[in-house]
């Protein structure tokens, strides 16, 4: 497929700049990190040009497919459109891994074979919701994950069984339960229908766990420029002690321990630092540690009994630092803050507030999603009268 042949870029509202060059996109991109930084930080402050990626099509590693009812009451699967709950139907992505369309249009063809009942938001009946597909690029492995309303999947046996036929390298097969009426697709409950639960893929040479729970980004081949470009920018000897915050399944943790004297890992999400935990182990990595709980109510505690951290990484979700994260940061005066955004806006309204007491350094865009509007921004901030290089 080439960028002329997607026919649900209108509706879906993805890939905004589909007819833009690349090298325009990233131009755009630095020009909308350089507006908001001027708007709301300080106009003096020049943003360094947005780092894009080579082949800018097929990047993702995680595709999400929503199921419905069309008006003949026939099963449909594809992406909501733009703002609705209407259903796009699925005829393929250009930012998604061709594996994960494959697998994701015969996934259907058998959920139509086998009669399966698909959820219907108006009625709030039904049974098949969502189905996740992540896909390790760098070990040709395959997580389907089954988003249904109750645990009882008809002709469970027989899907799998054609699955693994088709698809070998499907590593494991999992049903997420979600009652809930709510936006969010995946709920809390997890069944193995098939293996372990989990994949793996390799970040900067370190191998990571995924579970369906769990954060990883979707573009890894961006994701290493991401984390090495963080890791630059804290220019770290050894002998420094790091925190991470919002610390996932340990990426970040992980790829700089090395460069460090001890990494501590704050996470929310009880399973992600399960899998941080065990990333950890099987890479043999000893000088980290991960600890559960929101960053706004460990980090306090963390500062109180181990010492302040020389360095604190954050990557945040959308909404930013808290308030209370942002006290914190404030009082605890660590030498450096790297800070990585998924949103130039929140970024740019946490640095208002970072800025009286650090000194902005660089800020360094790159471009984790070709063809959207989303950048990801790396920015290092050094405490203000600090002699520490």
């Amino acid at each position: 497929m080439n960028i002329k042949e997607c026919n649900t870029q209108q509706q879906c509202g993805g890939c905004i700049y589909l007819e833009k060059e690349y090298d325009e996109q990233l131009k755009n991109k630095t020009k909308m990190v350089q507006e908001l930084i001027s708007r709301y930080v300080d106009k003096s402050i020049k943003v360094k040009d947005t780092i894009g990626m080579e082949k800018t099509y097929n990047y993702r590693n995680k595709g999400k497919f929503a199921f419905g009812l069309n008006k003949n009451n026939k099963p449909v699967m594809g992406f909501f459109e733009a703002g609705t709950h209407k259903i796009i139907p699925f005829e393929g992505c250009i930012i998604q891994n061709d594996i994960i369309n494959e697998v994701a249009k015969f996934t259907f063809e058998l959920i139509k074979k086998y009669k399966i009942m698909i959820y219907n938001e108006d009625t709030q009946k039904g049974f098949l919701r969502h189905m996740v597909i992540k896909y390790g690029i760098k070990t040709n492995e395959i997580m389907i994950i089954f988003v249904t309303t109750n645990a009882k999947m008809n002709k469970r046996e027989e899907i799998i069984k054609e699955l693994l036929t088709k698809f070998p390298n499907i590593k494991t097969i999992v049903q997420n339960i979600n009652e809930k009426q709510t936006n969010a697709i995946l709920g809390n409950k997890n069944y193995n229908l098939y293996g372990n639960g989990y994949i793996v893929d390799y970040i900067n040479g370190y191998k990571f766990k995924i579970s369906p729970l769990s954060f990883y980004q979707v573009n890894p081949v961006q994701t290493e420029k991401l984390y090495n470009t963080a890791i630059q920018l804290a220019n770290l000897t050894g002998k420094e002690i790091v925190y991470d915050l919002y610390s996932g399944i340990g990426t970040i943790s992980i790829c700089a321990s090395s460069k460090t004297k001890k990494v501590f890992g704050i996470e929310v999400v009880t399973d992600a630092v399960k899998d941080a935990k065990k990333n950890a182990e099987i890479n043999n990595i000893k000088n980290v540690e991960f600890v559960s709980g929101k960053v706004e109510i460990v980090l306090p505690r963390l500062c109180k009994i181990w010492n302040k951290p020389d360095v604190v990484i954050v990557d945040p979700p959308r909404n930013g630092l808290d308030t209370k994260t942002l006290e914190t940061l404030k009082q605890i005066k660590s030498k450096k803050i790297v800070y990585i955004s998924c949103n130039p806006e929140t970024l740019a309204l946490n640095l208002q507030e970072l800025g009286k007491y650090y000194e902005i350094k660089e800020i360094q865009p790159v471009d984790m999603f070709p063809f959207t509007r989303h950048v990801e921004v790396c920015t290092l901030l050094k405490l203000k009268n600090c002699q520490y290089i």
